[in-house]
Order: structure tokens, then C-alpha cells, then sequence
């Protein structure tokens, strides 16, 4: 869904129409409130936040379940090191 020139909106606009802007989202629409002529903040639906941050969620589980099958590939592989000998280059590196 796109935001249309009309769904960008003043923000002494908005002031002055809120109840109306709330009734077009609640519709479906999203809006965009400028100030001084740059985005400043969104009006979405509840709901629609909602969905939003369901999504985010699942976008870091997918992250993490990609992370952690990357470190299962690694140890099937061989690809490790042990916690000792990591410690000690960090160690290293930190003292140079």
C-alpha cells in the first residue's frame, strides 16, 4: 500500500481535523504528519501496528533460526574453536 500526496498531511492540519484523519484510518488509510515540511510522524490503525510488530517478531525468530543453523552447519563442519583458545586472542588483542 502506497501513501498518496492527499495522505500527507500538516501537522496544523491534523491538530485541526484529528477526529476526521482518525476516522480515515480506522478505514484503512495511513497518514503521514509534517512539520515544517518534513515527515514527522504516521497515524496508522491499531490494529495495523499491531500486525507490524507481529511481523518484526517473526523477522528476528527467521534471523535467529538462520544464525543458529549457520552455527550447526559450522560444528558439523568442524569449523570451531574452543571458548579457551577465543578468549585468549581476545585477551591478546586487547593488551596490544
Amino acid at each position: 500500500m502506497g501513501i498518496a500526496a492527499s495522505d500527507v498531511i500538516p501537522l496544523s492540519h491534523a491538530r485541526a481535523n484529528f477526529s476526521e484523519l482518525a476516522e480515515e484510518v480506522k478505514a484503512g488509510a495511513e497518514k503521514i504528519i509534517t512539520k515544517n515540511g518534513e515527515s514527522y510522524i504516521a497515524l496508522i490503525d491499531a490494529q495495523r501496528l499491531d500486525y507490524y510488530h507481529r511481523l518484526e517478531r517473526e523477522r528476528i525468530h527467521l534471523l535467529l533460526i538462520d544464525e543458529a543453523t549457520r552455527g550447526l552447519d559450522d560444528v558439523a563442519a568442524g569449523r570451531v574453536k574452543s571458548a579457551r583458545a577465543v578468549l585468549q586472542i581476545l585477551k591478546r588483542r586487547r593488551a596490544a
